[in-house]
């Protein structure tokens, strides 16, 4: 059997903060920052926000996109800087999450 991505799925935090809003707090602009990154916005997490949140929701809407469930997800990996904690890992929090208790490995 091969690996195969049947949906996919996305979620950003609501805090939306632009550049011009950046430029309000330091020494910057809208221009400076986009010239050298692109960049014209970026989303942050609430206070209560974890990345297994931000990740768990991306999973759920990935999982509607495929017109599957949960339990079917064979295997979750989760790559992040940003873990909710040292350990356990951010991928069994997301499985926790996702209510999946079916044995499936997660990293």
């Amino acid at each position: 059997m091969y690996a195969q991505i049947l949906g996919t799925g996305s979620y950003l935090p609501a805090k939306r903060v632009s550049n011009d809003d950046l430029a309000k707090r330091i020494d910057t602009s809208d221009e400076w920052i986009t010239t050298r990154t692109g960049i014209k916005a970026r989303h942050l997490a609430a206070d209560n926000e974890k990345t297994s949140d931000l990740a768990a929701e991306s999973a759920r809407r990935a999982l509607a996109d495929a017109d599957l469930q949960a339990d079917d997800i064979d295997l979750i990996i989760v790559a992040t800087a940003t873990p909710d904690m040292q350990f356990p890992s951010t991928a069994t929090i997301v499985q926790q999450k996702l209510g999946i208790a079916n044995g499936c490995p997660a990293f």
